[in-house]
């Protein structure tokens, strides 16, 4: 039953989420298409070798989002490379073309990294336009046994990069943080209690899992994982691969606002914001190296918001960066818990849109900003979301899905400033906003969610 937006928001059950389960170090060019199912197959292939089974014959269907797209966002090479031993944390990018070629070539996969077995992706690897039940984005992976005995096992990429496997209970992890929220109005009443603010709420809870001082350096990683995918980003150049023959434009847009002047001209200042979530985007489409955050489709949102508080906020500092990251994942927590970061269930909204809204709250707190400030930036951020579909053509992740990153994070830094304006009193919450984002996500077409089967997907001929 439809939960109504006047009435307080229910608790919503399940253990608590860290920041280690929100942001990722991975692969282009998506959480929910490449990294998902590049973990699946590895977590397959792992059973089989862990079990002592060297099968004759491995084969993985794929279904609904993950077939319609798959190809465009590398689904096939992620799923040979997954089942060859590799992970996306671990998986060297520029090697990734050699490895996936020698697979296609040899018709042969080193199972889980050992001997090999023959494989033909022709046969062995199987696209349906057919949905599994579970999710949208399925997928079943089946080993075939000497003996002509089958194992099967069906996996959901759940987006983010996770995965669930059908039939498994979640592993409930359930650990007792001292400050526990399941919506942003428990927030709030967690940092009245105790004086708190949302980062340090959140560090509390960290330590629950492990030393306050690994999380702060597992930040520090993703910061530098972040800013060095800007970094790349910047220097890339030619056609992203795909077909479509789009131009990397990072490099050039780089070069002619240094010919322009410094930084501190404020006219530059959003076009250096969006230069840092485009040239992220890019190096995503190349199937460089991201930080998922929350997902690789929007993977830019966040280092460009924090890139420019480091640039251009006086005062900055390297406590207010990890303030940044800290309130961005309560956030992120949020609509993981509430609703869905998976473009497939919600659409582009649960994608760039909760992006947007995690930078903008990330912003406000390391300006300065109070808790209420801090909900409000992050409501602002959903609220002018709402509804965006994720229609890109050729199933890739490049339009528009490159641009869409720089616009989040305009509106992110236009959010955050548009409630610090404010005294953090506001007539829509963001519990309401995020379940407005459920209920719509919910409401959306299929064919506007990575189906690549309307909007801008069928309205524009591909090259």
């Amino acid at each position: 039953m439809e939960r109504s937006l006047n009435t307080p928001p229910e608790s919503v059950p399940g253990p608590a989420i860290s920041v280690m389960d929100l942001f990722t170090i991975g692969i282009g060019p998506s959480s929910s298409h490449t990294v998902g199912p590049m973990r699946a197959a590895y977590a397959f292939a792992r059973h089989l070798i862990d079990d002592g089974l060297l099968p004759v014959r491995v084969k993985c269907d794929l279904y609904g989002s993950l077939s319609l797209t798959g190809r465009g966002h590398g689904t096939d090479g992620a799923v040979l490379l997954g089942l060859a031993g590799q992970t996306p944390e671990g998986v060297d990018p520029d090697s990734v073309p050699a490895l996936v070629a020698r697979i296609r070539e040899e018709r042969t996969l080193p199972l889980g990294g050992g001997p090999d077995i023959p494989f033909c992706e022709a046969k062995d690897l199987v696209f349906h336009k057919s949905f599994l039940p579970g999710h949208p984005n399925g997928m079943a992976f089946t080993a075939v046994l000497a003996d002509g005995s089958r194992i099967t096992r069906r996996y959901y990429s759940i987006g983010g990069g996770a995965i669930r496997m059908e039939g498994e209970q979640p592993a409930l992890v359930n650990v007792a943080v001292p400050h526990p929220f399941n919506s942003a109005a428990e927030l709030l009443a967690a940092g009245d209690a105790t004086g708190l603010g949302i980062a340090d709420i959140v560090r509390a809870n960290e330590a629950a899992w492990r030393d306050a001082s690994e999380t702060d350096a597992f930040l520090d990683r993703v910061r530098a994982a972040m800013f060095g995918a800007i970094d790349r980003g910047c220097k890339g150049e030619g056609e992203l691969p795909g077909g479509l023959r789009v131009q990397r434009r990072a490099r050039a847009i780089r070069e002619k606002l240094l010919e322009r002047g410094p930084r501190a001209d404020p006219s530059l200042v959003f076009e250096w914001v969006s230069l840092y979530a485009l040239a992220v985007n890019e190096e995503n489409a190349a199937g460089g190296r991201v930080v998922t955050a929350p997902t690789n489709g929007a993977a830019g949102v966040i280092p460009a918001v924090l890139k420019y508080y480091e640039a251009f906020v006086h005062g900055a500092n390297h406590t207010g960066s990890r303030t940044f990251l800290y309130t961005a994942s309560a956030i992120g927590f949020l609509y993981k818990k509430r609703a869905s970061i998976s473009a497939a269930e919600m659409g582009c909204q649960g994608e760039v849109g909760v992006a947007c809204s995690m930078a903008a709250a990330g912003l406000a707190a390391a300006i300065g900003g109070s808790n209420r400030q801090i909900e409000n930036a992050a409501e602002i951020g959903m609220e002018h979301n709402l509804g965006l579909t994720c229609d890109p053509i050729g199933g890739l992740v490049q339009i528009p899905c490159i641009e869409r990153n720089t616009m989040g994070a305009i509106k992110a830094i236009n959010a955050a400033y548009l409630a610090l304006h404010g005294d953090g009193r506001h007539i829509v919450s963001l519990d309401q906003v995020i379940e407005t984002m459920r209920q719509t996500g919910e409401d959306m077409k299929s064919k506007y969610k990575e189906t690549s089967l309307g909007g801008l997907a069928v309205n524009v001929v591909e090259c």
